[in-house]
């Protein structure tokens, strides 16, 4: 094997790992080959892991899995999703217990048409699941629970997450009345060890707890964030990271009066960052941000709204001290149209992590979900679990103006696909009538696809009212990185490597 196969094998080994969900094989590679730039390859294999969505005996979930058409993929290979499992330590042998045998809950048939499966019942577990060859580019899954009554009664959501080493849940609360837990689930076959930090208004929270939280292989641990520091704090963020191994993170908050939702984890700090899709009908928006570095930083705080963006009265601008979680009151700051909170920062300020609690409807019929500081759609982006009414589709172009096709994929069911193009002018937000499939029977998928223009943001607002309750969740769309970039077999993979 000659020195640029070795090395084209190495680069490509050492992306799938920067990944963390994505593996693909090295092409074959001839020494006599001038330098060419990278291309974009489809993924071989993708992980995503879904947390245990309830405990309430009267939550009813369902599961989605939406893989998109790519082309360039394998002609076979698999998805499903399993139960989470614990491979142990027999007690007394000290022998490993060997693996369960257990049926998958979601096992989809082909690409480009959505599979449903049904997670209701007493104590569903967490789900891990891996998809191969033609199933693996842009693999989605959605996780929607509907609880009647209780506390964090509503309708909770979430997209299953591919693992990682790092995660940062700005929005948290330890609160009278607020129950939240953030769930750590563990693909790999050996244990993976976690630290979990929280910082409020003051900064860091002490406590030892939350160092060194083992998660077993196979498993998923729901740990409950009060118990990691006294006191009660209304904002914090929570950052989870991974010594070793490696895990999926979402926050489950529970509230008494307001609903629950799931809270994804913010995009990487950065100086300026986007949460898009705030519902028009709002009646309550709160950001929290937090500065992880040892700088404060200065944000300017403006809403894309459908006209062009504007600053919220009172509330032009943000000072986020190092190391500390600053919260604001937006109010119904949409007024009625689709927003998105646009913060940016001012000079040489450092960079934040963001999210936005929202809340709909008044007095003892209201409701709350998150929107997370999100990466732009990138490439494509994809959303599944979507309906003929209830769903809402925001798109956002903050810079430049820029033109976006949307495709409706076939039903679950049954119908058929269909696609839309969109032109977001640049500094707005936009609710689009998405396309919908004809004869649409059970539930459709979304991709978005920018054609031209500038980057854009975008968001899935599904709802659904239960005894009077405005009930919704939103989905963020970032990249579905379905693809990868590969470098030429003699390209110097020194370069790529360090970005």
């Amino acid at each position: 094997m000659n020195r640029t196969t070795l090395s084209l094998i190495a680069g490509a080994t050492a992306l799938a790992a920067v990944t963390g969900f994505a593996s693909l094989n090295a092409p074959a590679a001839s020494g006599d080959n001038t330098a060419k730039a990278a291309t974009q390859q489809p993924v071989e294999r993708t992980s995503l892991l879904c947390p245990q969505p309830s405990t309430s005996e009267i939550a009813k979930t369902s599961y989605t899995s939406y893989t998109p058409v790519t082309q360039g993929t394998a002609d076979s290979g698999k998805a499903e999703l399993q139960a989470a499992a614990v491979e142990s330590a027999d007690s007394t042998s000290g022998k490993k217990a060997g693996k369960k045998t257990v049926k998958p809950a979601l096992k989809p048939a082909e690409p480009g048409k959505p599979a449903t499966g049904d997670g209701s019942g007493a104590e569903p577990p967490a789900l891990v699941g891996t998809a191969e060859g033609k199933f693996a580019p842009g693999w989605t899954v959605q996780e929607t629970t509907a609880v009647a009554a209780g506390t964090g009664r509503g309708l909770l959501g979430t997209n299953c997450t591919a693992p990682d080493t790092e995660f940062w849940f700005p929005g948290v609360s330890t609160a009278t009345g607020r129950t939240d837990y953030v769930h750590l689930t563990n693909p790999d076959d050996s244990a993976a060890v976690v630290d979990v930090e929280m910082y409020g208004k003051d900064g860091a929270l002490k406590s030892t707890v939350g160092e060194g939280i083992t998660v077993q292989p196979h498993a998923s641990e729901p740990i409950l964030l009060s118990t990691l520091a006294s006191g009660q704090q209304t904002d914090l963020t929570v950052h989870v990271t991974v010594r070793s191994g490696r895990v999926g993170a979402a926050v489950q908050a529970l509230d008494d009066k307001i609903g629950g939702d799931w809270l994804a984890a913010s995009t990487d700090p950065a100086g300026s960052l986007v949460m898009p899709g705030i519902p028009k009908d709002a009646t309550a928006v709160r950001l929290v941000a937090f500065a992880p570095g040892d700088q404060d930083a200065d944000l300017k705080v403006r809403l894309a709204s459908p006209s062009g963006q504007i600053t919220p009265a009172g509330n032009e601008t943000l000072h986020v001290k190092a190391g500390m979680t600053a919260a604001v009151d937006l109010g119904d700051v949409t007024r009625g149209e689709a927003g998105s909170l646009v913060l940016t920062s001012t000079g040489t300020s450092a960079p934040v992590v963001a999210a936005l609690q929202v809340v709909r409807g008044k007095g003892s019929k209201q409701e709350m979900a998150f929107i997370p500081a999100t990466s732009p759609v990138g490439a494509r982006a994809t959303v599944a679990d979507n309906s003929s009414k209830g769903t809402t589709l925001a798109l956002s172009a903050p810079g430049q103006s820029a033109q976006v096709k949307v495709t409706a994929s076939v039903g679950s069911e049954g119908g058929t696909a269909a696609t839309k193009t969109y032109t977001i002018k640049g500094g707005t937000t936009q609710d689009v009538d998405a396309p919908v499939p004809a004869g649409l029977k059970g539930t459709y998928a979304l991709t978005v696809e920018p054609v031209s223009g500038g980057p854009v943001y975008a968001s899935r607002t599904l709802a659904s009212a239960q005894e009077g309750v405005p009930g919704f969740t939103i989905q963020t769309l970032p990249d579905d990185r379905g693809t990868v970039a590969v470098p030429e077999a003699d390209q110097d993979l020194s370069v790529l490597l360090k970005k």
